[in-house]
């Protein structure tokens, strides 16, 4: 007896219809992919969102009418769990950085094969993040030059497995001031405890570990 392969539904959010129907085309090609809903600009994605809930978003950054980070955000209120991979020309640092912040899983820029678009799609639908290598260096910059030095001391001293009472001993510092640090690193890094914090920082090339 022959299974049904479950698809993957997509709402496909770009301004240009051109690069849409291209998108389409491409992904419905896919047997385990299936477009079902389009939109031009922000604003039209939520409503058309709201009324699909389909299970991945592709959602370009800079958009008429309402842009890509407050559109991520308004979604994220109707559905907190909803999936939304970004595709977009632009990917600075901190533009990469405010989409995540928002609550986007994923970033692949337009310039990228169409092969990192369709793999995005499939690990923000699998509830994987999925961040290409060139995007992540631009991201590391990034935190990296947010982090303090003393923030990037504790994170190192962290990944080497040390407790909270240990790097204050190493760093002179009281017990309290490291949890502070340790506060500032995971909100920096946008993770919720220790382990994500380093396996972050080493995915991102913030740290090494020997």
């Amino acid at each position: 007896m022959e299974t049904t392969q479950t698809k993957i539904r997509i709402l496909l959010v770009d301004d240009h219809i051109v690069l849409r129907m291209g998108l389409v085309t491409a992904a419905n090609g896919e047997p385990d992919m299936e477009v079902v809903g389009e939109a031009e600009n922000g604003r039209d994605a939520v409503d058309v969102y709201q009324r699909l809930r389909p299970d991945v978003v592709v959602l370009d950054l800079r958009m008429p009418v309402q842009n890509g980070v407050d559109t991520i955000q308004l979604i994220k209120k109707i559905e907190p769990a909803a999936k939304i991979l970004i595709f977009s020309n632009y990917a600075s640092g901190d533009e990469v950085l405010q989409a995540f912040k928002a609550g986007a899983q994923g970033f692949v820029v337009k310039e990228m094969p169409l092969e990192s678009l369709l793999e995005g799609i499939r690990s923000v639908y699998q509830g994987d993040q999925y961040m290409p290598p060139e995007i992540s260096a631009r991201v590391s910059r990034r935190v990296v030059s947010q982090l303090s030095p003393r923030e990037l001391e504790v994170l190192g001293l962290v990944a080497k497995g040390q407790s909270n009472k240990e790097i204050a001993s190493n760093l002179c510092l009281v017990e309290g001031t490291v949890k502070v640090h340790l506060t500032n690193i995971l909100s920096k890094l946008q993770v919720s405890d220790r382990t994500q914090a380093i396996l972050a920082a080493v995915k991102r090339g913030i740290i090494q570990i020997d």
